[in-house]
């Protein structure tokens, strides 16, 4: 398809999906294509997207129909999560040309290039997701003044609520040479930040002879990269010798952990089939914290789920309340075709989930805001980004405290020392130079 060479990128969803199309751009530059802005007129769309939530598919339409009213002539394709799952659906998206399911994505260029010429109905190449078997490395690369480095891909947990196991398969990852390899290319770049993800990384090696913990210890050691941050963790992989070492004897891993809850009611937990109780996760916040109470601890966690009860939910936001937590990511439940969710319970009406979520999204300020303060005073290490907004610049200490102060290119990709000094009406940080 030599008469397409501009290509543009849409990136729905997650880190993970960052760091995949980060990958592809770059098998595009490779074969001579230059990457443009979505608003540029390119001659290729691609849009790789998320089917977590339904606001995810319909954001997918959206992006297709605004492709189209750019360069009606674009060839757009459409690849991720909600490519493996419904690729019939977004075929008969006006506008779609070609839908890639997750064996295939990896080999975009070779589709482009095998194509003479637009048809009138879009092209779908999807197999079953039982034929996911490979480990294709990823990480993201010129974007942003951190990396994601995927790790891991796949998960093999299938809670009830969930889709990504249809999405990508079974859990499974390279060893831990080869990653430390991919890390080794991104500690050659300037890049000072690098952010560990996939679906389920703490089942790194599932259960064989290599694990997360293993993995961490070997990517401690390259030197060129700053600072490591793990995404997200199951509490039930997060080990305290997991802990222990990012608090205590490692080098480059930062005090923040993101660790997925979900719900603060056992009977929720167990009918989400979730693989531990919320004594557990008390645990091993208790832990994070007594070794570092300055560490960031940020949750995930789901309201509205099928059957929550006004009782159960008040125990799962009283839980949350208790809890020496940092910030909370919110999920409205939304019912998802195939998961076993969908079969259970009564369904929660969609007012009372948007009301329980305002409640968490209050008490995700609160907590958050009570963190920052107790950080008011300290010196930090911030981390200054590309951003900026009147005359601000912003970054992130290492314990994640966001922090802004005023625009100077030369700390742009570079690490401040900064005492923390006060929160402004939005909630941010403001530092001054010492």
């Amino acid at each position: 398809m030599q008469q397409y060479r501009k290509v543009a990128y849409y990136t729905l969803g997650c880190k993970l999906n960052f760091s995949e199309t980060s990958t592809i751009s770059r098998l595009f530059d490779d074969a001579g294509y230059a990457k443009v802005d979505f608003e540029d007129r390119p001659d290729i769309y691609i849009i790789n997207t998320c089917s977590v939530t339904e606001n995810a598919d319909k954001k997918c339409k959206q992006l297709v129909k605004r492709a189209m009213s750019i360069n009606p002539e674009a060839f757009v394709v459409v690849i991720g999560c909600y490519a493996q799952l419904k690729p019939e659906e977004i075929a008969a998206i006006p506008g779609v040309d070609m839908v890639l399911g997750a064996n295939e994505k990896f080999n975009l260029v070779e589709h482009i290039e095998q194509i003479e010429l637009k048809e009138d109905k879009a092209r779908i190449f999807n197999d079953h997701i039982k034929k996911t078997t490979d480990f294709v490395p990823a990480f993201s690369f010129g974007d942003r003044t951190r990396s994601f480095l995927k790790v891991q891909d796949g998960c093999d947990y299938f809670c009830t609520f969930c889709t990504i196991p249809l999405a990508r398969g079974k859990s499974r990852n390279a060893s831990i040479e080869d990653t430390v390899n991919e890390a080794c290319k991104i500690a050659e770049t300037d890049i000072k930040e690098v952010v560990l993800t996939g679906v389920n990384i703490g089942d790194f090696g599932q259960e064989g002879s290599e694990n997360f913990y293993g993995l961490i210890q070997e990517l401690d050691k390259i030197e060129g990269i700053d600072r490591y941050r793990i995404s997200s963790i199951e509490p039930n992989l997060l080990s305290n010798e997991i802990i222990d070492f990012c608090l205590s004897d490692s080098k480059r891993f930062v005090p923040h952990f993101h660790i997925p809850l979900q719900s603060g009611n056992d009977r929720l937990l167990k009918a989400m089939r979730r693989k531990y109780e919320r004594s557990l996760y008390a645990e091993r916040v208790a832990q994070i914290k007594s070794i570092r109470p300055d560490a960031c601890i940020g949750v995930d966690v789901i309201v509205g789920f099928p059957g929550e009860t006004d009782e159960e939910f008040l125990d799962s936001m009283n839980f949350l309340k208790d809890l020496d937590i940092s910030y909370l990511h919110v999920f409205t439940y939304s019912e998802r075709a195939n998961t076993t969710a969908v079969k259970l319970g009564d369904a929660v009406p969609m007012n009372i989930r948007k009301e329980r979520s305002k409640q968490l999204h209050i008490l995700s300020e609160k907590k958050k805001r009570a963190f920052y303060e107790s950080q008011l005073g300290t010196t930090r290490s911030v981390l200054f980004e590309q951003e900026e907004d009147e005359g601000m610049m912003y970054g992130f200490t290492e314990n994640y405290v966001k922090v802004k102060t005023p625009y100077d290119p030369t700390l742009v990709n570079t690490f401040c020392t900064l005492k923390l000094e006060s929160i402004d009406r939005d909630g941010i940080v403001k530092g001054l130079a010492i």
